[in-house]
């Protein structure tokens, strides 16, 4: 069974995700209302996922996913927003963390997003990632990109879908593959290139000119 910590300084809230995750079949081992505790209890209870809110007072959710990265905990990290256009999102794509929502995504979402995640995907409201593409890629692809050409063909073409923010399975059901398949041929990219995430993979897509901004 997934684990899953909240970290958000409005209870309400906390309780409303508690609910609708429960009822998923999730285990909810834990509640935080800042960051502090956020890191407190992912060190104490080690949880599949920390579902993490940005802004909190004392230590926020930046702050709370870059210590739980330098901690070496397994904890993944999917990070709530209020808003897309929030500038604390890149701040805590630095920090470590896994994946986006907005808070307003709606039940089924942050249960698919909960999921992807603790199943070792990164995931980004598609608002968000458009605008980490804007953020990052604000200039003319740089043309070929050291290490792409240790790529096979079925790599590259799994780097442009990664680009193009398809998860494992949509790009299972693209290339009509294995998800398992898919999972080997991210692996490898992410090693062949020397990325750290998948976060990495997306920006370097773009700045090869692997996918264009508004494909």
């Amino acid at each position: 069974m997934t684990t899953v910590l909240l970290a958000d300084d409005q209870e309400l809230v906390r309780a409303g995700f508690r609910l609708i995750l429960e009822l998923e079949g999730f285990d909810v081992v834990g509640e935080a209302r800042d960051g502090a505790q956020a890191l407190e209890l992912a060190r104490e209870l080690e949880p599949d996922v920390v579902l993490m809110d940005v802004r909190m007072p004392g230590m926020d959710g930046i702050e709370a996913t870059r210590r739980i990265g330098l901690a070496g905990l397994r904890s993944r990290v999917l990070v709530l927003t209020t808003f897309d256009m929030d500038e604390h999102v890149y701040d805590a794509l630095r920090a470590g963390a896994s994946g986006f929502l907005l808070k307003d995504a709606g039940r089924e979402r942050l249960v698919d997003g909960v999921r992807t995640v603790a199943d070792g995907e990164s995931l980004f409201a598609p608002t968000v990632l458009q605008r980490l593409v804007d953020h990052y890629v604000a200039r003319p692809p740089v043309g070929r990109v050291s290490g792409l050409d240790e790529l096979s063909e079925r790599e590259v073409e799994v780097l442009r879908l990664m680009g193009r923010g398809m998860s494992n399975s949509e790009i299972a059901g693209e290339l009509v593959i294995s998800l398992a398949t898919v999972k080997t041929h991210v692996r490898h990219v992410l090693s062949k290139l020397g990325l750290r995430d998948r976060v990495q993979a997306v920006v370097l897509a773009y700045e090869s000119g692997l996918v264009t901004p508004g494909a």
